[in-house]
């Protein structure tokens, strides 16, 4: 009965894959925007839309741990799903996990990414965590995920108060970003290079190792993610660290090694729930 329920809640919210989505409240896109560069960024086929498989891989562990722990049906929402990888590796996880029983939905603002995601099996709709909001009821979904989103936004404020709202309570925030604060950022900084992760332009790279603009405007450390958290009410904030997969091959034991101490890692994996 409580998985047919949930089955029914997400058809009557989010539609079938193939079904055109909810027009009936207007949407904005999914990472809000100030420039319409930023948006033409997102959509441009160079940008890259996954970042890492055991980012995903931890992050899926953790929800489907979570998931079986409460033994029930939930409704997840990934936001800034991308092409949908890692949509798709929690998928996956949570199906080779006793009674870890989710239903994911996918958003994001770029068509292509959506139809990536689409093709992966996974149910998508192209929605807005900026401008109106998400078309989703107040206490509405049990998960919502935000992999490597978060630094791409303008009003991390408004976004993560978004996610309050859709969140049931008691429901759970899972959030994945670069640390800053990396230990080879540290080392970078103090010969004065811009640190990894950080961009000064949308038009081109300048001054870090690397070639790809991402978009990034928010780079936290683990400490201002926590308190930023923690502001807009969220409590039980867990941080694990992850690695980073474009780290050169001789230093990833190293980078591995430094997620045992998240605050040094190069990705920031969160957890965090709406208070009861």
């Amino acid at each position: 009965m409580q998985r047919e329920r949930a089955q029914k809640t997400c058809h009557r919210q989010y539609g079938h894959a193939h079904d055109s989505f909810d027009t009936s409240r207007p949407r904005g896109p999914v990472i809000a925007m100030t420039e319409f560069s930023l948006k033409d960024l997102y959509e441009d086929p160079r940008t890259p839309l996954s970042s890492g498989s055991e980012r995903a891989e931890l992050q899926a562990a953790i929800l489907a741990e979570t998931a079986a722990r409460l033994a029930r049906p939930l409704v997840a929402v990934d936001i800034g799903c991308g092409d949908g990888e890692a949509t798709a590796v929690a998928v996956a996880r949570c199906k080779q996990t006793h009674r870890a029983d989710v239903t994911f939905v996918g958003f994001d603002w770029s068509r292509a990414a959506l139809d990536l995601a689409r093709d992966r099996g996974i149910q998508v709709a192209r929605a807005a965590l900026g401008g109106a909001g998400l078309p989703l009821a107040d206490a509405s979904v049990d998960v919502v995920i935000m992999s490597e989103l978060i630094e791409h936004l303008v009003d991390t404020d408004g976004a993560l108060e978004e996610v309050a709202r859709i969140l049931v309570p008691g429901g759970t925030l899972f959030l994945s970003t670069p640390n800053l604060a990396a230990w080879y950022n540290r080392v970078l900084l103090a010969f004065g290079v811009q640190p990894v992760f950080t961009e000064v332009s949308l038009r081109g790279v300048f001054g870090r190792p690397g070639s790809i603009v991402a978009g990034h405007l928010r780079i936290f450390t683990r400490s201002a993610l926590e308190q930023l958290l923690s502001s807009r009410g969220f409590v039980e904030i867990s941080v694990t660290g992850a690695p980073y997969h474009d780290v050169p091959r001789p230093l990833r034991p190293l980078d591995r090694a430094f997620c045992r101490a998240p605050g040094f890692a190069s990705i920031l994996v969160v957890s965090a729930r709406r208070p009861m």
